[in-house]
């Protein structure tokens, strides 16, 4: 009786075990989805800082004022600036077009590096890594770990994420992992040069007293806490899952639709996120139309999870599959933002004296399975290839910049601290090497060509310079190097590694003098992830496909 007993409690125990083992991801997804969250208290209007009821001196005799938006993961070819647009053309971006028009285009413009907070970093220092050490994007508490699992088999044969257990652990909780508060940002430099500094959106450079958009210069910050555009059962939205995508897994499980005003309690935003940060984007030049003022919208459009509103979606037309459908909605209300940012500034008098800029973080990811958001670059968000880094760059000043001017130098993100800086007639910070370059002479049309024109990229062993029109990169994951000559190869088909000993060794000495002295990463990075260079995640891995592994 007894045995007949213990051998059921064994054969249930592994059946459970079995079953366990079975459905851990799910398992995994359902704890994902419910630990690691905050509380949301319900939506609260921002009570902005009031300027001066009355300008002391005209918009066009102050400093000007500057609006910088930024996208997240945009296309290059998802605007049609450059004959683009999102689905073979069908979605057009009349907006940013119109803000590239009357402003300075630069033609060769790009991030300061493949992924998100990296870029963001340099975009607010003007420093490489190299003195920074703010190398790796920051991922919340357990991501490695649940999109490495969910990476294990995936069905297109791409090779697995590498986990390492031993980074992830030695590294500090996900709200520390920012830039050092020693750092000098583009927000402490205006601030000091009498601007109000206002950032609204992501800021993804850590969370707290040393690391936060306040504690960074900005006087105000009404800061996406996590990332949902709306709640994913909200009547208004169209929702897109990218199944395949191990990453949007994690997002959809973990992620809430939340904002926070100078990292107060959590509260539920006042709509779609990209118009609820361009709605208070207006109301904060409104409130400082009679002052200098700094705003950072920095969106989170059009990264992922992909939502839409029903009017947008229902907007763009039956375009198929329904993911490049809801893609195609967000690159609308992006391009509507704008619009509104434009109009705002005219009717307030101040577009004549305002800089506006525009640009994307990095290139379109493989990731959600789009093929031509890139086009014609090789290679996605997470390569250092030029899809991976080549962005818009426009930058609209009617008081001092002609428009309608086209710039073929290469510019970079690192560059607009610095031009900036000279722009607004703010003092660059003393004691602190700035390793960006002033635009405003190729801006102007004063030389069309600055004398410094190298640049460099890197994510631990992937790294990259260019110089004039050569660019070299190198990479331990596959021990390989890749030369090209971008004046005569713009889309990196013919790769000179072999045919160019001579260039291949002046560029690798670039680089190898750019990394001595090189301040180590501030914290590790915990994951490899392979990326088919000319395959989306969608597309089936064949033998000979190119792969690069991105250290994360």
């Amino acid at each position: 009786m007894w045995k007949k007993i213990i051998l059921g409690i064994l054969i249930l125990a592994v059946s459970a075990a079995m079953l366990a083992y079975l459905n851990r991801k799910s398992i995994i997804l359902f704890i994902a989805s419910n630990t690691g969250k905050q509380d949301v208290a319900a939506h609260r209007d921002i009570d902005w800082r009031q300027g001066p009821e009355t300008a002391e001196v005209p918009s066009e005799d102050r400093p000007p004022n500057v609006v910088f938006i930024l996208a997240d993961d945009l296309g290059f070819n998802d605007i049609s600036t450059f004959g683009g647009g999102v689905a073979n053309r069908a979605v057009q971006t009349p907006n940013i077009d119109r803000l590239a028009r009357q402003g300075v285009i630069f033609t060769n413009a790009y991030s300061g590096t493949a992924s998100c907070a990296p870029s963001r970093a340099m975009l607010m220092t003007g420093r490489y890594p190299t003195r920074t050490g703010f190398e790796f994007t920051p991922t919340p508490d357990g991501m490695g770990r649940i999109i490495s699992m969910f990476a294990e088999d995936q069905p297109n044969g791409m090779p697995p994420i590498d986990w390492n257990r031993e980074a992830s652990e030695a590294s500090p909780p996900f709200q520390e992992q920012g830039l050092p508060g020693a750092e000098v940002t583009m927000a402490e430099v205006l601030k000091e040069a009498g601007y109000h500094t206002v950032h609204i959106g992501k800021w993804h450079l850590g969370r707290g007293e040393e690391f936060g958009p306040n504690a960074q210069g900005f006087d105000e910050s009404l800061l996406m806490a996590s990332g949902l555009y709306l709640p994913e059962d909200d009547p208004d939205v169209v929702n897109a899952k990218v199944d395949f995508d191990p990453v949007d897994k994690f997002l959809w499980a973990r992620m809430q639709f939340a904002a926070s005003y100078n990292e107060s309690e959590w509260f539920k935003p006042g709509g779609y996120l990209t118009d609820y940060w361009t709605e208070e984007a207006q109301d904060v030049i409104r409130a400082n139309r009679n002052q200098p003022f700094f705003l950072y919208l920095a969106h989170w459009g059009v990264h992922t999870p992909l939502q839409a509103t029903k009017e947008d979606f229902e907007a763009v037309g039956d375009i198929e599959p329904h993911r490049l459908r809801v893609y195609a909605a967000m690159v609308r209300a992006l391009d509507r933002s704008v619009g509104d940012i434009l109009d705002t500034l005219d009717e307030e008098g101040l577009a004549e004296n305002t800089i506006v800029i525009f640009s994307s973080d990095n290139g379109g990811p493989g990731y959600i399975g789009l093929p031509d958001i890139n086009d014609p670059y090789r290679g996605w968000k997470l390569t250092l290839f030029e899809g991976g880094i080549r962005v818009p760059l426009f930058m609209r000043w009617p008081a001092q910049l002609p428009g309608g001017r086209a710039i073929s130098a290469p510019a970079a993100h690192i560059d607009l601290l610095p031009t900036l800086a000279a722009a607004c007639g703010a003092s660059m910070p003393p004691g602190v090497e700035i390793d960006g370059r002033n635009l405003l002479p190729l801006a102007t049309g004063e030389t069309d060509r600055l004398a410094e024109d190298t640049i460099f990229w890197q994510s631990a062993y992937n790294q990259v310079v260019r110089q004039g029109d050569w660019k070299l990169q190198v990479s331990d994951r596959p021990d390989k190097a890749w030369l090209y000559n971008l004046a005569e190869d713009p889309t990196e088909q013919v790769n000179l590694a072999e045919d160019r000993p001579d260039k291949l060794a002046e560029m690798k000495a670039l680089l190898s003098a750019h990394q001595e002295g090189a301040r180590e990463p501030l914290y590790p990075y915990t994951l490899e992830g392979p990326v088919a260079v000319d395959k989306t995640l969608a597309d089936r891995i064949e033998p000979g496909d190119e792969i690069i592994y991105w250290p994360n």
